[in-house]
């Protein structure tokens, strides 16, 4: 028998099918953690593929009449484009082996769009014979090795230019993309972006459809998009009265933010995409402007939230009258982002109930760094003990795609879960594979 969701399990957080049975056991997609801990050891991270399509539909129909690019930077494998190409969303792709899992699986070119602030030759190349629908140019040399490829190639390649509006969302600085000092794009306030714009209609291999914007990431309001998009529709404008033209696109980028802990209250997705037209409508009206077609690039809003990370603690270590540790068998190899941004999470005991009375741990990795830390000061049952495991929801965005083989750990699989059954959509790394790089 299970249970709707405890208070420990907050639906914000965790993904659409996550219950506890009466015996205080995690399910996820109707499979039991223990099942799948014994089936595909740990740590493993454990997808649900309902709430992901789910999130798809939903951003889908939100967007109905818009375009909707999934940002494959967030968790990319040929499972997950096969689920956003039958979804009916777009892939946005930022190199060429994001772009190898597109066309391993046959994924539609022209719903494409192809990022980078250094694309390569190489990767451009490969962009052109695929047929991608859009490549996003981010700088002059771009702008001119892109056109002579596409002239060489006898086609002629859709472009959108990526301008640096200098807003300044209010988010981590390391994922901030929209104000002026920083690597992306051509700045607006220089006039660097309406050279772009000059060059690139001069140019008769590129067709320039659209601009392109990314204010930042992990955004939980409107504010900052409103002001991107009043400082994009002013270009719009300026290129309309320059050029006598009306570029028919606008791409606003993605950034929306996720519940990781109970304290975070991410916009839904109607909400934001209601806000996101009514600000576009607002500024084309001042400015005689016809509405062009929008486009966004959710990864984290998709992804995020439907993935679990399932740990076993190794080792419980109190230090009296400062802290207990609860050392579990990832850490900053698997997840990054507590490192890196001081991400804060939740995690709760997963294979078995308790009637202990919880207290503040902090869940550690196994890597030789003091920071590796999973989980700041977690509330986490005092009984706590080797061998039990962990859950740690919201993994499912950059825990994969950051991963690394700090130490020589191999990289934990992907686990697929739909309606009590569980596939390997991305497999564990092994030692032999890290050594198979190794040249002697």
């Amino acid at each position: 028998m299970t249970v709707t969701l405890g208070t420990d399990l907050d639906p914000a957080v965790w993904p659409a099918s996550a219950t506890r049975s009466d015996d205080g056991v995690l399910t996820l997609g109707g499979v039991d953690v223990r099942d799948l801990a014994t089936e595909f050891g740990t740590p493993a991270y454990v997808l649900d593929e309902d709430d992901f399509r789910g999130r798809c539909r939903a951003w889908r129909e939100a967007f109905m009449g818009a375009d909707v690019y999934y940002a494959g930077k967030a968790f990319l494998c040929s499972a997950v484009a096969s689920w956003i190409a039958e979804e009916g969303l777009g892939l946005d792709v930022c190199t060429g082996g994001e772009l190898a899992v597109a066309e391993r699986v046959g994924f539609p070119a022209e719903r494409i769009a192809f990022h980078g602030n250094n694309k390569s030759k190489a990767e451009l190349e490969r962009a052109l014979a695929y047929g991608v629908g859009r490549v996003v140019v981010d700088s002059f040399e771009e702008v001119a090795r892109l056109a002579a490829l596409a002239e060489k190639r006898g086609v002629r390649q859709r472009v959108l230019i990526r301008t640096t509006p200098g807003v300044e969302a209010h988010t981590h600085e390391y994922v901030q993309t929209g104000q002026e000092d920083q690597k992306f794009g051509f700045s607006l306030a220089s006039g660097a972006a309406a050279e772009a714009v000059r060059r690139v209609l001069s140019l008769h291999s590129l067709e320039l459809v659209g601009l392109h914007c990314h204010i930042g990431s992990h955004i939980f309001d409107t504010r900052g998009f409103g002001l991107a998009a009043h400082r994009m529709v002013g270009l719009l404008a300026a290129i309309r009265d320059e050029h006598g033209i009306e570029l028919p696109e606008l791409d606003l980028g993605g950034g929306t933010g996720i519940a990781y802990t109970s304290a975070d209250d991410p916009m839904p997705v109607q909400e934001f995409a209601d806000g996101l037209r009514g600000i576009v409508e607002k500024e084309c009206a001042a400015a005689g402007l016809a509405v062009p077609r929008l486009a966004v690039e959710p990864g984290r809003s998709i992804a995020g939230p439907t993935t679990v990370t399932v740990y076993e603690v190794g080792t419980v270590k109190v230090l009296p009258g400062l802290r207990t540790y609860v050392s579990v068998d990832g850490g900053m190899s698997d997840n990054i982002r507590t490192a890196l941004y001081d991400a804060r999470y939740t995690a709760v005991l997963a294979s078995r109930r308790s009637s202990s009375d919880p207290a503040n741990v902090t869940l550690s990795g196994k890597h030789c760094e003091s920071g590796d830390i999973v989980v700041h000061d977690v509330p986490l049952p005092s009984d706590l003990s080797p061998g039990d495991l962990v859950a740690v929801p919201a993994s499912g965005a950059y825990h994969r795609s950051m991963a690394s083989n700090y130490n020589h750990v191999p990289r934990p699989p992907v686990v697929a879960v739909k309606d009590g059954q569980a596939r390997v959509v991305v497999r564990r790394e092994t030692e032999d594979d890290l050594l198979r790089l190794d040249a002697l």
